[in-house]
């Protein structure tokens, strides 16, 4: 079931470069998502889809408008108020899974409590609960290169939901997964933001609404 407004994009614009040469790569986009919602940002390659994801996690700034997470508007973050927001606000999950190599599943998984300085027995107890309800529980000592494909993006999800985020962000997790472990990740990264009220931005499949993305703007799907 969804809740309140989780992210507000209002009248968003991102530029780079300046005249002749500038590149519009998203143009005056507005929307709402809600709490609970799976929602999926569709568009080809050059359409703004992941400079728009960015704006939304704090990792890039709008050259326009405004955009709120739960409530806090971004403009009035400074870039040690945004590292906080995307510490402890929002988890991401990348289409390169962006494991460390030479850290077991169970590790990768701490590495967002680490920063945060969670005391070491808590850290380890929670990346063994978020790696059972996520499914290789198992390969919890295993390191990225012992692990599939499926494997290493189920730990990714995992380490994305360690702090607990208000909102889950997704570029395109599936796109390096076989034709059955993509749909597997996305039912999963569904379940996930049901249970626990979560909002999710990125994925295609299986969403609750989607928003097309051409030249910068959103359109009718």
């Amino acid at each position: 079931m969804s809740g309140g407004a989780m992210v507000v994009v209002e009248d968003v614009h991102r530029t780079f470069g300046e005249g002749d040469r500038a590149v519009h790569a998203v143009r005056g986009v507005s929307f709402t998502a809600r709490a609970g919602e799976l929602t999926a940002l569709r568009g080809r390659p050059g359409s703004g889809k992941t400079t728009l994801l960015n704006l939304v996690g704090g990792l890039d700034t709008p050259s326009a408008g405004r955009i709120s997470i739960a409530g806090t508007d971004l403009a009035g973050l400074d870039e040690a108020g945004r590292l906080e927001l995307r510490r402890n606000r929002i988890g991401f999950v990348f289409q390169p899974f962006g494991l460390v190599s030479v850290l077991t599943a169970a590790e990768n998984v701490g590495v967002p409590m680490r920063l945060r300085r969670v005391a070491v027995r808590e850290r380890e107890e929670r990346a063994r609960t978020l790696l059972a309800m996520v499914g290789p529980a198992e390969h919890a000592e295993r390191r990225p290169t012992e692990m599939s494909g499926g494997q290493q993006q189920r730990v990714a999800v995992a380490r994305a939901l360690a702090n607990d985020p208000a909102l889950l962000i997704a570029d395109e997790p599936t796109g390096q997964l076989d034709s059955e472990t993509g749909p597997a990740i996305v039912q999963l990264l569904r379940a996930v933001v049901r249970s626990k009220g979560m909002r999710s931005e990125g994925v295609t499949a299986l969403a609750d609404r989607v928003l097309e993305l051409r030249a910068g703007r959103i359109v009718e799907p």
